[in-house]
């Protein structure tokens, strides 16, 4: 089976991860390409495309003309909505880049689309698809861990804010680091918990280093003018059972404890963190034990046993869920709830009280 895939918008998430994982997806043609700077689309053609695909500057007619299966949506967040439901009405599968919208009703009407068209709709979560988030998954499922009734979200990175696109733009974005980066630790989070029924969120955002000129930075130093979003952002998760969930996110926060993507849980039988490699920690017989997970395959001359990467590994099941008429591991149901909770914490921010989901 072939599928005919155009991907709109021809920028850095495209390049760097939709357009690499897709070339190596045998089942998969590129023939389509659309971004508002044509440049960028005849590049992405040039580089991945098959020899008779087409270059658009405008999503409709691209979606009129081109015969398609799938539609990979790459674009700021304020259009997923958009360029989702109308690829979806145009009778193609879509896999849309994170966060799935802005708000939680963009999110529902995507879902409504996906419902009403019959096509299959799924949010770029590809962490899941990491060697430790599976195998932490596992041991969730099976109920190792116990009832988790208490998890940290981790998304904090001490001085590397994006300073290209439009990052910094929240009317573009919705916000900062919260929108960008957290997303993936509380994707991780609920999805190992396997609770997706919220009750109240409390949170604040901080704009205390976005102003900081001739910044130290990764990608250089950012325009304090052009950063409206927050540079740090906070909240506590309360779900419907009971358990809480701590979500922290940065671009940019005087913290040397950093990660990015990664989760703790507390069960009553066990927990496990990322922190440090992935650990498993517990009691047996009257005894504490922490337990390290070797994640590497190795052990033979020449060969390290490294894992496929996690965005082809996230595009490989996308492809074979479309074949074999399943459901995608990243549900557009659980993608709503993700963004349910990060624009709870975002009201929040800007009220001062909780905000009851």
């Amino acid at each position: 089976m072939t599928f005919k895939v155009a991907v709109i918008g021809c920028g850095g998430i495209a390049n760097g991860k939709h357009l690499p994982a897709l070339a190596q997806v045998e089942e998969v043609e590129l023939v389509g390409f659309c971004d508002l700077i044509i440049e960028r689309a005849e590049k992405a053609k040039a580089d991945f495309g098959t020899s008779d695909a087409q270059v658009f500057s405008d999503y409709k007619e691209m979606l009129a003309s081109v015969d398609l299966d799938v539609v990979h949506v790459c674009t700021p967040n304020a259009s997923h909505a958009e360029l989702t439901i109308a690829a979806l009405e145009a009778d193609n599968h879509v896999m849309c880049e994170k966060p799935m919208a802005k708000t939680s009703e963009e999110a529902k009407a995507m879902i409504a689309a996906a419902k009403k068209t019959g096509k299959k709709l799924t949010i770029g979560y590809q962490n899941r698809f990491r060697t430790d988030s599976n195998y932490l998954h596992q041991v969730c499922e099976a109920g190792d861990l116990g009832e988790i009734y208490f998890a940290k979200a981790h998304a904090i990175r001490r001085r590397a804010v994006p300073t290209w696109g439009v990052f910094l733009d929240e009317e573009a974005q919705g916000g900062g680091p919260l929108i960008d980066i957290g997303t993936h630790a509380l994707d991780l989070t609920l999805w190992m918990m396997d609770n997706y029924k919220p009750k109240y969120v409390v949170g604040n955002t901080y704009h205390k280093l976005s102003q900081t000129k001739n910044a130290a930075n990764a990608w250089g130093p950012w325009e304090p003018s052009k950063f409206t979003v927050e540079d740090s952002a906070f909240g506590f998760v309360v779900m419907e059972n009971g358990a809480t969930i701590f979500l922290e996110s940065s671009w940019a926060l005087n913290s040397l404890d950093v990660k990015e993507a990664k989760t703790s849980l507390c069960g009553t039988k066990a927990g496990a963190d990322m922190n440090n490699g992935l650990s498993i920690n517990g009691e047996d017989h009257s005894l504490l034990y922490d337990k390290q997970i070797e994640l590497e395959t190795g052990g033979v001359d020449f060969y390290d046993g490294a894992a496929d990467d996690p965005a082809l590994l996230e595009a490989k099941s996308w492809y074979r869920a479309i074949a074999d008429d399943t459901e995608p591991v990243v549900k557009p149901e659980q993608a709503l709830v993700v963004t349910q909770i990060l624009e709870g914490i975002y009201q929040s921010a800007k009220t001062g009280e909780p905000v009851f989901l």
